[in-house]
């Protein structure tokens, strides 16, 4: 699983019939103990009805696939979670 915040939300009118009633978010993959942005934004389903400017967990792959209904839907990230809150020992790190 990974972190980021979602900046935008993606229409798509025509899309592979698989797709139909999924959501469509873009999300800026961010470090876990600073919130800064890694890596490029991505486009990722969204089954839990997450919004612009939330912190989420997302999954990537097979496991992104399952979450969004099955092996054949095609995903290649999931938004599986709402970020409320995290504690992280620095010190530990």
């Amino acid at each position: 699983m990974k972190t980021g915040k979602v900046i935008g939300t993606i229409w798509a009118t025509r899309k592979e019939e698989k797709l139909a009633g999924l959501k469509l978010l873009v999300i800026q993959p961010v470090n876990l103990l600073d919130d800064k942005p890694i890596e490029y934004p991505i486009v990722a389903a969204d089954i839990i009805g997450a919004g612009v400017g939330e912190k989420v967990i997302y999954v990537g792959g097979s496991s992104a696939r399952n979450a969004a209904g099955g092996r054949d839907i095609p995903v290649d990230a999931t938004v599986v979670g709402i970020v409320d809150d995290q504690e992280i020992e620095e010190d530990r790190i």
